[in-house]
């Protein structure tokens, strides 16, 4: 589809733009001569802009690479020399204000408010005027006929002045760059239709086409505003990953002094004092404390990892239990966030490239059609000398190939779908993404919270006294860490047996320990409770043994079915995890997964799919944790559990309420029908041209006979989308996947 042209508020917040010298000091210097700027582009909305941005871009002599991301809407510019290029020049003379990026920075678009409202105003007007309509093809009198004209102009006006702007903002910011678009011949057609009503109203005219005009933007905003609202949900990911960024820490200095600085001002060195509960600001080393640090972010994995004095923590992570003084080896550009938020860039990047059918159709669109109506005009206007006519009858070959058809053809079929895979508990995040789910050729699953329910559960103890047992379940209440919710859960009932516990210590990293009629009980790790370094959970009484915990991880219901499912549909399917190699190949031989990969870190996810990618593969990633993020991006299509953490949902196109697996396959059946339609529906538009546009150049239709007819394709085209809601699916229904835990399978966590 079509992007609109730049405003006026982007220039009048930012000004003219940044000079040659701003940009130079804000550029990053990356070694060899080259520096790199980064430019923010609030207009940049489509496909189109890509190309028209970074071909301008890469056309200047000193630019040797220019990537726009359209989630975060940020140019990459990497440049040689002392002065830097013309970016900004380039771009405006492109049509597009662009000013320095800034990390955070507000990346709201009222596009789709606009739309609506316009959406509203046409439909509004559109439905009165066909109301006024009825009066006049039903034989109204003369003078009732003139007035009604005079009204339907009125009320036209709003839809042209205000909705109208959609489509003649785009078009003049086309021509005014000596290019064409979609929007050129749609405007044109409506204000053509809406200046020739006007003149046969005031020269009381039998027929106006004041319907024709306000139907065709209502139709056309109807088409616009569904892709729009498809489009606009899958650029939240990067967003969310630069929030977990803090905006600063508290540094101690050289004289003991405390002092708060923005993380931009954190030079590697420093020392910083994280409290527990905040998340580590940059990569660091730790110089005093013990913790535990939530990695979910860099391993995927639940479990968190102790650290203590020399340990390396990374940014982003999350301290948990204790407070920590660590000194920064990095700057927050060059820290482990940091590179997740360029992977993610450079994913989203990629797939923005991703071409719709919607829009390879649509660059033949506007040529074919100015075409066709001016040498309609002009055989008409030679051989009758009749310009009212010969202007009449090329309005209506405007308006009955006006792409009301072709623009509903992909948007309504995904919304349908998106409906349908909502009432089976699947989100569709990205329209796109359905046509990208039903090209798929292999799938690539995460192990923890995706083919497991990535939560410890209680699997046995060694013991089934319940004074024992009760005690470590109270002890074990008075801690936040994941194995001890996991011995809560499974011994809650037991903590009547244990005596009241007054006050407990928790040793991050460690684990916990209470005093109790005047003896020392802890739970933890055995090398700390008990002295002896053995696998599991321990409950020791003054340093002696009283019985261990082992855990298990749960098979998400559906696991085996679903990996079944798409193995008999021809997927290749594997297993990449951040967890260790035993645990994986556990899951992997219980479901019939040949290939894995065990301690897989982001950047190797990335590079595992872009490998795939590199070969032909077309990779469906079903993932759940903050370090899938990025691989959930660079994957061809992406899919995660309502279960992930945030950034993952946002990352991916798809998001399954249930806890089954089997969404991936219905999900997969429900694109590929989606798909056929949405081709079928790409024909019947085509074929509607083929029998319409010949009969409107042979002058057998007025401009309000078209807007009916252009009407009609759209109302076939919608109806043919909603044939997906009778269809059924390969696989069973969701919500018949209500099963008790105990019937799931086990996987022992080590």
């Amino acid at each position: 589809m079509t992007c609109c042209a730049p405003g006026a508020d982007t220039a009048a917040r930012y000004g003219a733009g940044p000079t040659p010298d701003e940009i130079r000091l804000a550029s990053r210097d990356l070694g060899d001569g080259l520096r790199q700027t980064d430019l923010s582009v609030p207009e940049a909305h489509c496909a189109a802009c890509i190309s028209k941005i970074e071909g301008g871009l890469g056309e200047l002599p000193d630019v040797e690479h220019a990537r726009l991301n359209l989630s975060t809407r940020r140019v990459t510019v990497k440049w040689r020399g002392d002065t830097p290029p013309p970016l900004i020049e380039t771009l405006a003379a492109a049509g597009y204000s662009a000013h320095l990026f800034e990390p955070g920075e507000d990346q709201s678009d009222p596009q789709l408010s606009r739309l609506i409202r316009s959406l509203g105003v046409a439909g509004f007007c559109a439905m009165n005027i066909m109301l006024l309509s009825v009066s006049i093809w039903s034989g109204a009198d003369p003078a009732t006929r003139q007035a009604f004209h005079w009204i339907s102009a009125a009320l036209a006006l709003p839809a042209l002045l205000y909705s109208g702007q959609v489509f003649f903002r785009s078009a003049w910011g086309a021509l005014q760059h000596g290019q064409t678009n979609m929007d050129v011949p749609i405007s044109i057609g409506i204000c053509l239709a809406f200046g020739l009503s006007l003149y046969d109203t005031f020269h009381h005219g039998a027929h106006a086409y004041f319907d024709a005009a306000t139907t065709l933007i209502f139709f056309l905003l109807c088409g616009r505003t569904l892709d729009y609202v498809m489009r606009e949900r899958a650029r939240q990911a990067v967003r969310g990953l630069m929030r977990l960024s803090p905006r600063g820490a508290t540094v101690m200095r050289a004289d003991g002094t405390r002092e708060y600085l923005p993380i931009g001002e954190i030079e590697p060195g420093m020392v910083l004092l994280v409290p527990a509960g905040e998340r580590i600001p940059v990569d660091a080393r730790v110089e005093n404390g013990r913790s535990d640090i939530d990695e979910a972010i860099a391993t995927g994995e639940s479990a968190p990892r102790a650290v203590a004095t020399g340990s390396t923590v990374q940014a982003g992570t999350l301290n948990l239990t204790g407070p920590l003084t660590l000194v920064a080896t990095a700057r927050a550009d060059n820290s482990f966030l940091a590179e997740m938020v360029r992977l993610m860039e450079a994913a989203e990047g990629g797939r923005a490239r991703y071409r719709r059918l919607a829009d390879r159709a649509a660059r033949l669109y506007s040529p074919v059609v100015h075409l066709t109506a001016f040498l309609t005009f002009v055989g008409w206007a030679l051989s009758t000398g009749n310009w009212h006519l010969s202007i009449s009858v090329a309005i209506a070959v405007l308006i009955i190939t006006c792409p009301c058809a072709l623009g509903l053809a992909v948007p309504i079929v995904q919304v349908v779908a998106a409906r349908r895979l909502f009432e089976n508990g699947i989100m569709v995040k990205d329209g796109s993404g359905l046509e990208r789910l039903a090209e798929i050729d292999s799938v690539v699953f995460d192990k923890t919270g995706t083919l497991t329910l990535g939560a410890p559960r209680l699997r046995s103890s060694g013991t089934n006294d319940p004074a024992v047992l009760g005690i470590a379940a109270a002890l074990a209440a008075q801690s936040l860490h994941p194995m001890s919710r996991a011995i809560v859960a499974g011994l809650g009932d037991m903590r009547a047996e244990a005596p009241v516990i007054s006050a407990a210590v928790e040793h991050p990293g460690l684990g916990v320990e209470a005093e109790i009629n005047g003896r020392l009980y802890r739970l933890g790790r055995s090398a700390w409770a008990a002295g002896k370094d053995q696998p599991g959970t321990v409950l020791a009484c003054d340093g002696h043994p009283l019985t261990s915990f082992t855990f298990e991880d749960v098979l998400r219901p559906g696991a085996a079915e679903a990996v079944q499912a798409l193995q008999e549909a021809g997927l290749a399917v594997e297993i990449l995890s951040g967890d260790h190699r035993d645990a994986v190949a556990t899951t992997a031989r219980r479901l019939g997964i040949e290939r894995f990969e065990a301690g897989v870190l982001p950047a190797e996810k990335v590079a595992h799919l872009e490998e795939l990618s590199s070969k032909g593969c077309r990779t469906l990633m079903v993932g759940d944790g903050l370090n899938d993020a990025p691989a959930l991006a660079a994957a061809h299509v992406s899919m995660a559990p309502a279960s992930a953490a945030d950034i993952g949902r946002n990352a991916a196109d798809f998001v399954f309420l249930h806890e089954s697996l089997d969404a991936v396959p219905l999900a997969l059946d429900v694109a590929r029908e989606a798909g056929k339609l949405i081709r079928q529906n790409f024909a019947l538009a085509i074929i509607y041209n083929a029998i319409a546009l010949p009969i409107a150049i042979a002058g057998f239709v007025t401009p309000l006979i078209a807007a009916v007819a252009m009407s009609l394709s759209s109302v076939l085209v919608v109806g043919n989308a909603l044939r997906l809601k009778g269809g059924r699916t390969k696989t069973r229904n969701l919500e018949q996947d209500d099963r008790e835990p105990s019937q799931s399978r086990m996987v022992v966590v080590r």
